[in-house]
């Protein structure tokens, strides 16, 4: 298996365990826009603190980091938090499943952007596992409540929140990938962790100064839940990294096409320790999914 998938692997793990860990923080103890913010004040000295150690053993000097690197960055780093915005309004409306439904469209606007940004090629037969894997993901879904006619849900606000989110995190993946390959060197994983502490400390920042103007509060109550939070910060620098790293190996589409095998993870913890009964139209995608998966695994 190549290095790559099994990267993608990790990541999809480490961010499905960060997002129960959100999960709990904004339910008890912190707003939506606290619960990320912890992600990136407790990952982002992490992440620094990582590329140090990982250039002092050999005393390796850091390579030098183009406008470009910073400017990719700053963009992936922007567009996440923006994507994650537009998921959180979903939550606030009605028909919150049929944006949600359309968020899910996240690899096929990477594959389109990375191909339009990079050049980077998709092949027939992988373009085709690209559309098993939405096609799981959809039926995972499941069926989009409609009232009226089907396609006045089409150009409705949860759906053009919902494209917007997958568009942003379409930008954002390949805006990293673009990034970390302008690191000079040809080590994917110090790429990766120059990149990760790079945007990181960007996003931290930002938040911070958002977070000050319009809920200074919410910074202590952050701070305040370190026993919890500095949780968040470790599973999101270990999903990040080898996010990170997996791009600059792979195009983004494939990358986060593997990365639907979180789906997979949810529902068989939902089966395995909370003893809930997994339907045949779960089980259909779940088959979609891994089929598009391995596909990808063999013949990318």
């Amino acid at each position: 298996m190549e290095l790559w998938v099994i990267l993608s692997i990790l990541a999809a793990f480490f961010q499905a365990v960060r997002f129960m860990l959100q999960k709990h923080l904004s339910q008890i103890k912190l707003s939506a826009s606290g619960a990320t913010f912890a992600r990136f004040v407790y990952s982002s000295p992490l992440a620094l603190l990582a590329a140090a150690l990982y250039a002092a053993p050999g005393l390796a000097a850091l390579p030098s980091l183009g406008i470009g690197f910073w400017g990719y960055g700053a963009l992936g780093g922007f567009a996440q938090i923006a994507a994650t915005v537009c998921t959180v309004m979903l939550f606030g409306r009605r028909n919150f499943a049929v944006g949600l439904t359309f968020k899910k469209t996240e690899v096929m606007m990477a594959a389109i952007i990375g191909m339009v940004i990079l050049g980077d090629i998709i092949s027939p037969l992988g373009f085709i596992a690209l559309c098993v894997g939405l096609a799981g993901v959809l039926v995972l879904s499941g069926p989009i409540p409609v009232e009226g006619r089907w396609w006045t849900k089409l150009l409705s606000p949860s759906a053009l929140l919902g494209l917007s989110a997958g568009a942003l995190f379409g930008v954002s993946g390949v805006s990293y990938r673009a990034a970390s390959l302008m690191v000079p060197g040809a080590d994917p994983f110090e790429r990766a962790i120059l990149t990760l502490a790079a945007v990181t400390t960007m996003q931290m920042v930002g938040m911070a100064a958002w977070l000050y103007l319009r809920d200074r509060a919410e910074i202590g109550r952050v701070l305040g839940t370190w026993r919890t939070a500095i949780f968040v910060g470790l599973t999101s620098l270990a999903g990040s990294f080898c996010w990170f790293a997996a791009f600059t190996l792979q195009n983004a589409a494939y990358v986060k096409a593997v990365g639907q095998i979180e789906l997979i993870f949810g529902f068989a913890a939902s089966s395995l320790f909370f003893k809930e009964k997994i339907t045949r139209r779960e089980v259909f995608g779940i088959v979609l999914i891994a089929t598009s998966v391995l596909v990808l695994v063999v013949y990318s």
